[in-house]
């Protein structure tokens, strides 16, 4: 039976289906993220401060959703509710052609987030209920690969659009993505074994939005996302003032090749080696990369610091979220990922604003740096709880022996 079980195929009509429908939605994320502080500053006329806002808004509106999209998905049911938020996060892709006025913007940017934030929720349950119980690492591995490859696809479509076209072939062709996304959508079914009927309690406490254990892992997480923030909202127009903006898919690709290629090492070093041996030089090469990033001269430089941060960034996150869920029992895992991911996100809305406030009065090569010394205080901070653990940990010893 185990051998049998081994070889049930992962990559079945169902998992590609929502392997493509959530590389979809991220590609249309990533894709907007990446251009409408361009959008805001050059056909708006807005302030960079402005660019900022329709980051934090849409973040906004996921990070308050997400602890509730759990219990809104077993009372209405996962695929029934990501057919409707596609359709939703579609019809809403379609609008930015529409809505000029910047405050109706901003509405859309809201409404958008609460969509994204139930439909990533619902594809990622429902890839965990098709794939074989005695796969499911090595399947969601695959499905999460889905997000890597937007951060690639999203930016460099939509630069290329914007650089040789307009923004509202920008908007059509983000829009198109989603069909095929949505379209795709209607093909998956659910899995019998997983599938319950329709919760009808509707009561919830906080124990059930919230993994207490895991917040400290997940704080941390939030200063990390923090600094990233400026590297997704701001690294177009920073490359435009550098006038690299030519540069910025091939930066988008390196900074993704680096994190992919990557990925299977560290994580193989976290559990054979032990966190440390990854999220230390992870620290360390995130740092490097923003700070180098702040004072590049050159297309070489430019182009390193992206490997510098692909690397650092692609360590850190995972390690930090494993951690987080190493943190509490088995059956909170759910709860514990939730947690993380809430406050990572608070963590990129409150960069994309504050970061964007220090742009205006400081400029760009100042954020950078910040957001490097931000990491580096991070890292010192980590190697000041792991030496007080690792104290903890011999004092105990000595006490058993």
């Amino acid at each position: 039976m185990t051998s049998l079980e081994k070889r049930e195929p992962i990559w079945t009509k169902t998992f590609i289906s929502l392997f493509c429908t959530n590389l979809s939605v991220f590609s249309v994320f990533y894709g907007l993220v990446t251009t409408l502080p361009l959008y805001a500053l050059e056909s708006l006329n807005r302030t960079d401060k402005d660019a900022g806002l329709l980051m934090t808004i849409f973040l906004l509106s996921a990070i308050v959703v997400r602890p509730f999209t759990g219990k809104i998905l077993d009372i209405y049911g996962k695929r029934k509710m990501l057919w409707i938020s596609l359709v939703l996060y579609l019809i809403c892709t379609i609008l930015y052609a529409v809505v000029k006025p910047f405050s109706g913007l901003l509405l859309l940017r809201f409404i958008q987030g609460i969509w994204f934030s139930i439909a990533t929720t619902a594809g990622g349950s429902l890839a965990a209920d098709n794939v074989p119980m005695s796969r499911r690492g090595a399947g969601l591995g695959y499905f999460t690969m889905s997000t890597n490859l937007a951060v690639v696809l999203g930016p460099i479509l939509s630069l290329l659009i914007v650089q040789t076209f307009s923004f509202n072939a920008l908007f059509i062709v983000m829009s198109l993505l989603m069909v095929v996304g949505t379209s795709l959508s209607l093909t998956i079914q659910s899995d019998k074994k997983f599938e319950k009927s329709i919760s009808s309690k509707r009561a919830f406490s906080i124990h059930d939005l919230f993994e207490k254990k895991s917040v400290p892992i997940a704080l941390l997480s939030s200063l990390i996302s923090f600094s990233y923030a400026s590297v997704l909202s701001f690294l177009s127009i920073y490359a435009q003032q550098k006038h690299m903006l030519h540069l910025a898919t091939v930066f988008y690709l390196v900074y993704a090749s680096a994190m992919l290629l990557t990925r299977p090492y560290t994580g193989r070093w976290f559990d054979e080696k032990g966190p440390k041996f990854v999220i230390i030089p992870g620290f360390i090469s995130f740092c490097g990369g923003l700070i180098l990033l702040a004072f590049i001269n050159s297309s070489y430089l430019f182009l390193l610091s992206g490997i510098l941060i692909g690397f650092g960034y692609g360590a850190l996150v995972p390690s930090l979220q494993t951690l987080s869920v190493q943190a509490t029992s088995p059956e909170r895992s759910g709860y514990a990922t939730a947690t993380f991911f809430t406050l990572f996100d608070i963590g990129i809305a409150a960069g994309s604003y504050i970061l964007g406030l220090i742009a205006v009065h400081f400029g760009y090569q100042n954020v950078y740096v910040l957001s490097g010394l931000i990491v580096l205080i991070i890292l010192v901070l980590y190697l000041v709880a792991e030496k007080k653990k690792s104290l903890v940990h011999n004092t105990v010893s000595a006490k058993d022996m």
